[in-house]
């Protein structure tokens, strides 16, 4: 869908994109979102936060969540705003990003994670990044990837009618059917578009 993707060589075949929701280039914030909801908004509090305060089995059963406890396409901001398989990543995913990549390069501006694995990398803003992934059976927070103060980046939990940026991600059997189709290809660089 024109977005580009960076293969990190991850274990799972993950491919993370190369720029933020709301942005063009990877050091721009782009977009900021709730967790759950789909658009921007002026205000950001917990009294206009639809799933602020709802329990898991109430998240399940309004179709927020799926089985696993992650949001389903129709309240993923990634999937939403970017169209085909675009997605936010789990917060499994966040983990296997941050023991995947060596992170020498963390400021007040920027961090910069170098794959162990092939040496491709990662540039997101400094800040914090929503996950799919609720938190357990609490009524309030969900999972969030912390990429700032000159540290390696770490997985927290956050409120969330809280403010964040999304980086979406792509499954890498999704890019491969694709070209397998004739319908758009995989270069062998270290960014490809999607």
């Amino acid at each position: 869908n024109g977005h580009e993707y960076v293969d990190l060589g991850l274990p799972s075949g993950l491919l993370w994109a190369t720029c933020n929701v709301g942005a063009t280039t990877p050091e721009e914030y782009g977009d900021y979102f709730a967790w759950g909801e789909t658009t921007t908004k002026s205000d950001y509090l917990s009294s206009n936060c639809p799933t602020y305060g709802l329990s898991y089995s109430e998240l399940k059963s309004q179709g927020y969540i799926d089985s696993e406890g992650n949001l389903t396409a129709q309240y993923d901001a990634a999937t939403a705003n970017w169209g085909g398989n675009w997605r936010m990543p789990t917060k499994a995913e966040m983990e296997e990003l941050i023991k995947y990549c060596t992170w020498d390069d963390c400021t007040s501006v920027k961090c910069i994670g170098v794959s162990k694995i092939n040496g491709n990398k990662i540039i997101l803003p400094s800040g914090l990044y929503w996950s799919s992934s609720l938190r357990n059976e609490d009524n309030r927070e969900a999972y969030v990837l912390y990429a700032n103060n000159s540290r390696k980046p770490n997985i927290d939990e956050m409120d969330r009618y809280w403010t964040y940026n999304i980086r979406p991600v792509l499954s890498k059997s999704f890019i491969f059917k694709v070209n397998i189709d004739g319908n758009g290809g995989v270069g062998a660089n270290s960014s490809s578009l999607a």
